[in-house]
């Protein structure tokens, strides 16, 4: 039997270079499938990482199916929701892609990092579960029918609601707000002509800022108000105006005229960030002045880290230490109400004192829309956010017995009452692997 010949140094030389062929082709190919794809996302409107995105839309179509319909609105006490706006034309002309994945009730945020090798891509994906989740699709009429609007209703009956925007500067607060301001404005005139027992009920409204440690009445050109408690505990905003309105569009011009007024100044993110925390209040009265409900609009001023505000002169970088105090106090008296904690610390910032009512009385509910930037130099602000309010309201979410009954928005139906869903959990980091 003839034997196998050794190979020889030459085979082996050979052998190397036909290896070191296939993987030049093979990388060629890889760079020609990426410049291919580089175009298809350019002609599509997309930007930035092309490595980066196609993990993103890999994560995305892998848990397609993972979204939940909206639960009906219901009687939660304390509730959270995350609204995502959609990624504009600034960011996409600066190379910037969406990272922030909504499927309700979960938000995903794809951190985009390398690792100690400098070369090795990979997702760092953070998950957080609250309420609701809107993507950019969602419409602020959507928002409003699950946050706000049962808050209307709930006045009605004699409560005392609250509903606050939160989020980065540049996120869609305000824009948020002023739909909400706008719809929980006719909703209410609609609900108080539905009702004749509300007849003798009139309505008022006062519209003012805290802005640094100041207060400030925004119909009553800017005139400085006194944040006092009283010897029952109960506090009052000393010169502060109300105003009786009629008729719907009475109330929204007084409100637009407030939003105009407001406090805004240009930061290293945002142009016109809003640098006060704006807070609207529809008081019903009845004939006697006796107080039935309280509705408080609040526009919260633009969070940011201290890092964000090192170029900042001194002023705003007192005004942003104002600004984080303020929502920190925030925090902490809304995770009271959800725990249901007998004290309730209001007394750390202006901003809850003059929300006392809607922390320490019985009868209340408490909503926030807390709304995120989608772009990919955001990431680290996004992630703060989410984690704030996550912390708002950590024992609290799914704490109703009932299986929630859930059917898609139509904004044709008012329905009521159901639960909130379970919290949060972490999606943990997703390797990116080359084509």
């Amino acid at each position: 039997m003839k034997s196998r010949r050794p190979s020889s140094t030459l085979d082996s030389i050979q052998q190397l270079e036909r290896d070191r062929e296939n993987r030049r082709q093979v990388a060629a190919h890889r760079r020609a499938s990426k410049a291919a794809e580089e175009k298809s996302n350019a002609d599509a409107g997309l930007v930035g990482d092309v490595d980066f995105m196609r993990a993103i839309r890999a994560f995305r179509m892998e848990r397609e199916g993972d979204a939940r319909e909206h639960s009906l609105p219901g009687d939660t006490k304390v509730c959270v929701c995350v609204r995502k706006r959609p990624i504009n034309g600034k960011e996409l002309r600066r190379n910037d892609h969406d990272i922030v994945t909504c499927f309700n009730p979960m938000v995903v945020v794809h951190n985009c990092k390398l690792r100690v090798d400098g070369i090795t891509k990979y997702l760092d994906n953070q998950a957080f579960q609250f309420d609701h989740a809107f993507s950019e699709g969602s419409s602020t009429e959507e928002v409003y029918f699950h946050i706000a609007q049962p808050l209307v209703k709930f006045i009605c009956t004699g409560g005392r609601a609250t509903c606050f925007a939160y989020g980065q500067t540049g996120s869609g607060k305000t824009h948020t707000m002023v739909g909400i301001q706008e719809m929980a404005i006719r909703d209410l005139f609609a609900e108080m002509e539905a009702r004749p027992d509300l007849n003798d009920v009139d309505i008022f409204v006062s519209f003012f800022e805290i802005y640094g440690n100041r207060c400030q009445d925004l119909l009553n050109n800017r005139h400085r108000l006194n944040v006092r408690e009283d010897g029952k505990g109960e506090v009052h905003v000393a010169g502060l105006q109300e105003f009786s309105v009629q008729t719907s569009e009475e109330l929204l011009d007084l409100v637009e005229e407030g939003n105009r007024l407001r406090t805004t100044q240009a930061t290293e993110t945002n142009d016109t960030s809003s640098r006060s925390h704006a807070i609207c209040q529809v008081t019903l009265r009845r004939g006697n002045g006796r107080l039935l409900g309280k509705l408080s609009l609040v526009d919260l001023a633009g969070s940011e880290r201290g890092q964000d505000t090192k170029s900042h002169n001194r002023q705003l970088r007192t005004e942003s230490a104002e600004i984080n105090k303020s929502l920190l106090a925030l925090k902490e008296c809304i995770r009271s109400i959800a725990s249901g904690n007998v004290h309730v610390p209001f007394r750390a910032s202006k901003l809850t004192m003059v929300l006392r009512d809607s922390f320490v009385r019985k009868h209340t509910r408490v909503a926030m829309v807390v709304t995120v930037s989608p772009c990919s130099t955001s990431a680290d602000h996004t992630i703060n956010t989410l984690r704030y309010a996550d912390r708002v309201k950590e024992n609290a979410v799914g704490e109703a017995a009932q299986e929630p009954v859930c059917r898609p928005y139509d904004e044709r139906q008012r329905p009521a009452s159901a639960p909130a869903q379970p919290r949060k959990q972490n999606a943990g980091p997703s390797p990116i692997r080359d084509r």
